[in-house]
């Protein structure tokens, strides 16, 4: 399977950024460092692309069996400002109806609008994926063993934990800014 364009130059900006950040970390810090960075940055990154993977096998899928799960019914900005229909032109005035007939009415809607068990797997395929499971396990093991051998150094870990998903939101918005100039 090719690589995209876009994903090509993720790759190739992931890796030269590592490059970097392994030098930077040889040159002015010790190897205490450049371990916590390695294994924070090399970790997440993975933990980026499992999710970018399987969200995108979700969404094909979903495509594939023509499953569609938004609701144009209502403006973004309605469902911002009154995201329960309170305040709807639609709904007429009613005549203020008795508290406990009220909440009797409001769970029935709520039961109507349980989910299955089936449909709640069906939506978490994604978050459940391997290839995130495997991804958290590898960055829970690389924690554990920097604890365990006494390296971990919190703030370079947590910054190169950061920076792989730094690098993916500005290397996105670049190509979206080629993408609409073009």
């Amino acid at each position: 399977m090719m690589m995209s364009s876009t994903n090509r130059k993720i790759l190739i900006v992931l890796v030269a950024v590592d490059l970097l950040l392994a030098v930077a970390s040889v040159i002015f810090f010790d190897m205490r460092i450049l371990y916590n960075t390695q294994i924070g940055y090399i970790t997440s990154t993975f933990v980026m692309v499992a999710s970018i993977l399987s969200y995108r096998r979700m969404v094909n899928a979903r495509v594939e069996h023509n499953i569609i799960t938004m609701d144009d019914s209502k403006d973004v900005i309605d469902k911002l400002e009154d995201p329960y229909d309170l305040y709807s032109e639609d709904a007429a005035d009613e005549e203020e109806k008795d508290f406990v007939e009220t909440v009797k009415e409001e769970k029935k809607k709520l039961k109507e609008n349980r989910r299955s068990v089936y449909q709640t797997i069906k939506d978490t395929k994604a978050a459940l994926s391997l290839y995130r499971l495997g991804a958290y396990a590898v960055l829970i093991l690389g924690f554990l063993y920097l604890n365990r051998q006494g390296l971990l150094h919190i703030p370079s870990y947590i910054i190169s934990l950061g920076l792989p998903s730094v690098i993916l939101v500005w290397v996105l918005l670049r190509e979206k800014e080629n993408y609409s100039q073009d």
